[in-house]
């Protein structure tokens, strides 16, 4: 078994371009840079405004694959209409290993410029050179740059893309913790090493000034994410000092906000056919589908980008909008990414090809999930449901499973946790979340049904929690730390289904046992 270890980058997943991708300018492959801007032909987008005029009012921790081709695209459309030079994004990085230098050398070599390419089911649609990051700073090497520019008057939004786990949540109580190592390193006053322990230490920094605190804005898939993101900055901030967090809660702003769009990782082989198709040189491209949604609440203390020039919705109902896309599609990944890896896909893609499995997806859905989520006015969950059947059929996309899987244990919390509590309160049908902790426990042994291995990366499973599961206990994956909320051996309903799936998994493989419990 191949174990991912948890300091490891999983930010996206695989792609591959078509064998059939045109070439705009496969003969001259030009490296991507300030300088060569104007070398690129009329297939590849490039930036028109003046990016010698813009100054960062955006700092944005977690400059991965997804807020490249979401957040970021926004910012970029904004910074093409006049009054917004002051909106451009300064990137930091957290993560200290090989690739986080690596990735922070490429920005600096091209100038904080990378592309975007879309793709679509039969050919890309576009590419394009984005300009919004005009500064990216790798904290571990440069902490008082990062804390410097957050005290700055001219940063007003910090943007956070950290991943669900990152929030530090005790998923019993809900309480911010403030019992983990790093974070306690940062409440003793050393350098920081969270991204907690930098935004209070520049937002005390700027009350001292006499300066206003920034806006906080999560970009993560959590329900009620602003809110989250407020819980755990004034936790830390009142450990600190009790009148700092006072004066974060009256003065701050945390927008909840629900963010969408399939954004894959792009390995060196594709990134080199992306080159020969492109012309440009990018050692950090970005690949994406057409689809993209970004709905926000209007709730920004120091101003704000006019986001909607980029389709962003500005909404009330922001909650709702993320139980429809947190509890119908980001669940819907998570149950058919363990039993299509166990039956050998590799792709998400390639795992909806299996035509058990989109039954399955619209089993949860309409016997489980959808009667549970109450939608935003209008809304129909019907065209979202259908457009999420498509979106992750996409062969063009090429979404590795192991993407989808990684970090499952807290991915699973997210946006399984709230369903299943209901479905065992309200006695509904557990089949189908039963069937997904199944195969999450048989997946954690990292082999299909074929022998084949395949990489585990759960960086929320512990040390303890590993030995109990190599124990031999047949129930040890319902006692993992982040699944404690559950208390799943307390439902003997659900403790039977498992226990009957389980078996099932067992003896006759994922393909038969998922036939059998479809309706």
């Amino acid at each position: 078994m191949m174990i991912k270890f948890p300091d490891e980058d999983m930010e996206g997943a695989c792609f591959a371009l078509g064998d059939k991708y045109p070439s705009a300018n496969s003969h001259q492959m030009i490296k991507l840079n300030r300088d060569t801007l104007s070398s690129f032909g009329p297939a590849v987008t490039r930036p028109t405004y003046d990016r010698d005029r813009l100054r960062p009012g955006i700092v944005h921790f977690g400059v991965g694959n997804f807020h490249r081709v979401h957040q970021g695209l926004a910012v970029e459309t904004c910074l093409h209409h006049p009054g917004h030079e002051g909106w451009g994004i300064c990137g930091v990085g957290l993560m200290d290993g090989l690739a986080a230098r690596e990735k922070a050398e490429a920005y600096r070599r091209q100038d904080n410029l990378y592309t975007v390419t879309e793709l679509t089911s039969a050919t890309p649609h576009r590419t394009q050179i984005v300009g919004a990051m005009i500064e990216y700073l790798h904290a571990p090497s440069e902490p008082e740059a990062v804390l410097t520019r957050l005290a700055d008057s001219a940063t007003r939004i910090v943007a956070l893309t950290i991943t669900e786990g990152g929030y530090n949540i005790d998923e019993v109580s809900g309480a911010f913790r403030l019992d983990t190592p790093d974070i306690r390193c940062d409440l003793a006053g050393g350098t920081p090493r969270t991204v907690f322990g930098y935004i209070v230490a520049a937002l005390a920094r700027r009350r001292r000034a006499g300066l206003p605190p920034f806006t906080v804005m999560s970009c993560d898939n959590l329900q009620r994410n602003g809110d989250i993101s407020r819980r755990c900055v004034v936790s830390f901030a009142r450990r600190l000092d009790p009148g700092l967090a006072d004066w974060i809660e009256e003065y701050g702003a945390f927008p909840n906000s629900m963010v969408d769009r399939i954004a894959p990782q792009v390995p060196e082989d594709e990134r080199q056919r992306l080159v020969k198709a492109t012309g440009v040189d990018d050692r950090l491209a970005a690949t994406c589908e057409t689809y993209t949604s970004w709905v926000v609440e209007d709730r920004f203390c120091a101003g704000r980008p006019e986001l909607e020039l980029a389709g962003v919705v500005f909404s009330d109902e922001v909650p709702a909008y993320v139980a429809v896309k947190g509890r119908l599609s980001n669940a819907a990944h998570m149950l058919m990414c363990y039993p299509a890896l166990l039956m050998g896909s590799r792709f998400v893609d390639e795992g909806m090809r299996h035509p058990d499995i989109p039954r399955l997806l619209r089993n949860f859905w309409n016997l489980d999930a959808r009667r549970l989520v109450d939608p935003p006015s209008g809304y129909s969950i019907e065209a979202f449901t259908e457009k999420v059947i498509e979106r992750f059929a996409n062969p063009a996309i090429k979404d590795q499973l192991l993407r989808v899987a990684h970090d499952g244990a807290s991915k699973i919390v997210v946006f399984h946790g709230k369903t299943i509590e209901q479905l065992i309160a309200n006695d509904g049908d557990l089949t189908r979340e039963a069937f997904l902790i199944a195969c999450f426990g048989r997946y954690l042994g990292g082999i299909d049904d074929d022998g084949v291995p395949f990489e585990v990366s759960e960086p929320h499973i512990g040390n303890a929690d590993w030995a109990r599961l190599r124990g031999g206990d047949p129930l040890a994956v319902l006692d993992i730390e982040v699944f404690r909320g559950f208390r799943l051996r307390e439902s003997p309903r659900f403790l039977a289904a498992y226990q009957s799936i389980s078996q099932q998994l067992a003896s006759q493989g994922t393909a038969a046992t998922l036939t059998e419990l479809l309706v």
